[in-house]
């Protein structure tokens, strides 16, 4: 089976992309972050048409994901265990921003999430992503129960120095800080495995660049973009990559598919 995860930056903008890419790499199951669209507005007939089915968590312009498969989908989740809303009184008018989405597909149990930014250290956001990381984990902790399972998606975290392309660049930035790392600790300790660096073994590529300054070329990136599974999961991982190549050309998202294949056979 395949499973892969990717921030595509606008489902709508990058639709042609997309199906290119589904009709190339062929995953079983795709995380998709950042639609940006309401549920309404998703490429559901075009999906279908490549023979994928949808859960899709979107409301509108921000935000937005969805779980992709073609080994059918059940048992459809949008939203987290507590989730808080950025400001206050979200929580009173249920007001949630959709960065969550989980479905059991083909025996596995996938979780696509998009993890606030935080925008700068100090800022209310950043909480929000402290506060939004916690609900997470109790999540997690809760689908665990349902194995093999994985959370993929955009985390907006840089897990370790290795991760950034000059660590010094990140010194005063979100995505490197020791609550947000601390925060991905807390969840991997849960019993979940960052699978791509253990399967790649040797410097695992970067899955972000940004658009500005010849970023991409440059190779001025970040790790943000993670797989993470449980531990009979892993243990089933026979092969990982960023697909740099669709990163490239025109109109790209600013992040790169990672790919992960496993093997679910007794045997396997």
């Amino acid at each position: 089976m395949r499973i892969a995860t990717w921030n595509v930056n606008s489902v709508v903008a990058r639709l042609p992309r997309l199906l290119d890419w589904l009709g190339t790499a062929e995953p079983d199951i795709l995380c998709l972050q950042e639609l940006k669209t309401s549920a309404d507005g998703f490429p559901t007939d075009e999906l279908a048409d490549l023979g994928y089915e949808a859960a899709v968590h979107g409301t509108g312009r921000w935000n937005g994901v969805a779980v992709l498969s073609r080994v059918g989908i059940a048992d459809v989740r949008r939203g987290l265990v507590d989730e808080p809303g950025f400001q206050p009184e979200d929580a009173l008018l249920e007001a949630h921003e959709p960065r969550a989405v989980g479905a059991s597909c083909g025996g596995v149990r996938v979780w696509s999430v998009y993890v606030p930014n935080g925008r700068e250290v100090g800022h209310p956001h950043y909480d929000y992503k402290l506060r939004w990381l916690q609900a997470l984990r109790a999540t997690v902790q809760v689908e665990l129960a349902a194995a093999p399972f994985a959370v993929l998606g955009d985390f907006n975290i840089a897990p370790t120095d290795a991760d950034v392309w000059d660590p010094a660049a990140f010194a005063t930035s979100t995505h490197v800080t020791p609550p947000e790392r601390q925060a991905l600790a807390e969840l991997r300790a849960l019993g979940l495995v960052d699978v791509v660096p253990r399967a790649m073994k040797h410097d695992t590529p970067y899955t972000y660049w940004d658009y500005r300054a010849g970023a991409f070329h440059k190779n001025m990136g970040m790790r943000i973009d993670l797989v993470y599974a449980s531990t009979g999961l892993a243990d089933s991982v026979r092969d990982a990559y960023v697909d740099r190549d669709a990163r490239k050309g025109t109109g790209p998202s600013d992040h790169a598919p990672v790919v992960v294949d496993v093997d679910l056979s007794p045997a396997g």
